[in-house]
């Protein structure tokens, strides 16, 4: 009787699984660092005491791209006024698409389709007020932005309305 001859097992390739594995990660961080979460590190007063200046952030930017931004929400955004656009700012939204804002000293009243008479803000978040008095009519892709240190703030007060498409998160 002859002898049986049996194929040896293949060798696992196990530098070729971790090689795999770390194009995976690779790819797996660089989507998320593109797409999903950006890092900012704040710089400046304006959003104090919400934001400190040299605090460091992880931005979401997904949820402006799949939900519109509200009322109070703090969004980074990049700055109207750089024609090259590599400045962005951190501020929260105080006026929405369509709306008419009255600023009169420090308060700030909304006119929009649920208050045609207007409504005065709420504003608990804001620290060291200053004094403008300024009227605004936002058009459809318009956000009014202003900081939380109104006095150290340089916002829509100052360079107007933010484009929705200026938004990143």
């Amino acid at each position: 009787m002859p002898p049986e001859i049996t194929q040896a097992p293949k060798p696992k390739n196990e530098s070729g699984d971790l090689l795999r594995f770390l194009v995976f990660i690779l790819l797996f961080a660089f989507v998320i660092r593109f797409f999903v979460v950006q890092p900012f590190i704040v710089s400046g007063s304006s959003m104090y005491p919400t934001f400190e200046n040299s605090e460091y952030l992880l931005v979401d930017e997904l949820t402006s791209r799949l939900s519109e931004p509200k009322r109070d929400d703090v969004v980074i955004f990049l700055f109207p006024g750089d024609s090259k656009n590599k400045r962005y700012y951190i501020k929260r939204i105080i006026g929405l698409p369509g709306e008419v804002l009255d600023i009169k000293g420090s308060d700030v009243y909304i006119t929009n389709k649920e208050h045609a008479k207007g409504i005065k803000l709420a504003q608990p978040f804001v620290r060291n007020n200053s004094y403008n008095n300024l009227h605004v009519k936002l058009k459809d892709s318009e956000y009014f932005v202003m900081g939380d240190n109104r006095s150290a703030s340089s916002d829509s007060r100052y360079w107007g309305p933010v484009p929705r498409n200026y938004i990143v998160g």
